[in-house]
């Protein structure tokens, strides 16, 4: 009876063993990553910048191109891509065979985090084409409180310096930037632009914005006025268009540093009294000077103590003029839009610091051109204002509810945070 219970025993154990199954082993498949059009797993991936001092056939010997084909590729895509005009410092990315011979089979150009030049040699057909890489855009809010400067305001809430050059436009023609006051204050609702929806790549377009200077407010909202034309413009919140037939300044963002005066006393004469019949705006040499109004080039020269200057004809009523350039970029008879580069400031002439002088004729007479109450570019269409305030109705609500920063003892702090 043992035995036998024995040998039972014995042939349930081998069944048992008989019966379990081999584990199961899972392979995971490599992740794979695709970057600029490419499966980088097929490559060996070469990340560098451009050195000073070197050129697009060095980057290729060095990754085992040899010079009949570099000059067969430069030959090929000079049309998309210069390769003289590389620049040291700008990143770029050799995609490599993963052989032993390690050649290089592409070469990605990385002009900004978006915009890139892909250069493809890995078969017989040569081919080079300009590419972005997909961005996304988030509507962000900001706000601020002026305590010295716009600059400052923008800097102290830790957002883009771009956003200032952009409110500067928008209110280009209806606040005087250079007269902000304390405690203005300022709201935008604006486009913050991602690629892979997290690496922050610059700003898109401001949506709509509040400025309150001197306790007085201007909305501004920006609307397609035209379907066909889709030029974008800004608007207030009663329909009126905010830009003007001019600028009130020929120079983004710069300073004034002396004003039209009758009885001004100059150093360069000797302190002695001589009208100064311009407005002068500083800013360092090289900076794009702008004809602030549409019109035709009527003298571009060099003359005594004007330096190198340019007037501008905009109609029967108004002429301009802009003094002292290093530069001019226009030649009589052009005809100039608003906003286009005229020449750069400079220091030639009379004078003793880098500025351009601003000089506004109305009439045929030199007047003061802070002062002048300035005609208003094309209003909006009746027929579709009433769109336009339905459009601007979320918008405005929205504004309204950004809280402002609050200063107090040099601690920034918003008003939600003071309530909590």
């Amino acid at each position: 009876m043992k035995k036998l219970t024995a040998i039972l025993l014995l042939l349930l154990i081998i069944g048992c063993k008989e019966d379990k199954k081999p584990p199961i082993v899972k392979i995971e498949k490599p992740k794979e990553f695709f970057e600029f059009g490419y499966k980088l797993n097929d490559y060996k991936v070469i990340n560098d910048t451009i050195q000073p001092g070197e050129n697009f056939s060095e980057i290729l010997d060095r990754n085992h191109i040899e010079y009949p084909k570099v000059l067969e590729i430069v030959n090929e895509i000079k049309d998309t891509f210069n390769v003289r005009r590389i620049k040291s410092g700008i990143p770029y990315t050799i995609l490599a065979k993963k052989d032993s011979t390690e050649q290089a089979q592409v070469f990605i150009y990385q002009h900004s985090k978006v915009r890139y030049t892909v250069v493809d040699f890995k078969d017989s057909i040569i081919s080079a084409y300009n590419a972005k890489k997909p961005v996304t855009k988030v509507i962000k809010t900001a706000s601020g409180v002026i305590t010295s400067s716009l600059s400052q305001a923008i800097d102290d809430q830790g957002l883009s310096y771009y956003l200032a050059f952009e409110m500067s436009d928008i209110y280009a023609w209806t606040i005087d930037f250079f007269r902000l006051q304390k405690n203005d204050k300022f709201k935008l609702i604006y486009e913050q632009l991602y690629i892979n929806d997290t690496i922050p790549v610059g700003i898109g377009k401001i949506k709509a914005a509040y400025f309150e200077h001197g306790d007085k407010p201007f909305y501004a909202f920006r609307y397609v006025p035209d379907s066909t034309l889709q030029i974008p413009e800004y608007f207030d919140d009663e329909t009126n268009n905010l830009r003007r037939q001019f600028l009130k300044a020929p120079v983004k963002f710069s300073r004034i540093s002396s004003r039209y005066n009758l009885r001004r006393r100059i150093a360069f004469y000797g302190n002695r009294i001589r009208p100064h019949k311009g407005t002068d705006f500083a800013a360092p040499v090289g900076t794009p000077i702008m004809s602030t109004a549409n019109g035709t080039i009527i003298e571009s020269r060099y003359k005594g103590g004007n330096g190198n200057y340019v007037k501008v004809r905009h109609n029967g009523t108004y002429s301009t003029q802009y003094l002292h350039m290093s530069k001019r970029a226009v030649k009589v008879g052009d005809v100039v839009k608003q906003g286009d580069v005229i020449g750069y400031i400079g220091m030639t002439g009379n004078t003793s610091g880098p500025h351009v002088c601003y000089r506004f004729w109305k009439n045929g007479k030199q007047v003061d051109p802070l002062k002048q109450k300035l005609p208003a570019a094309e209003p909006m269409k009746e027929e579709i204002k009433s769109d336009y305030l339905k459009f601007i109705e979320p918008l405005k609500s929205t504004l309204d509810s950004i809280t402002y920063p609050i200063i107090e003892n040099s601690i920034t702090t918003t008003e939600e945070e003071l309530n909590t």
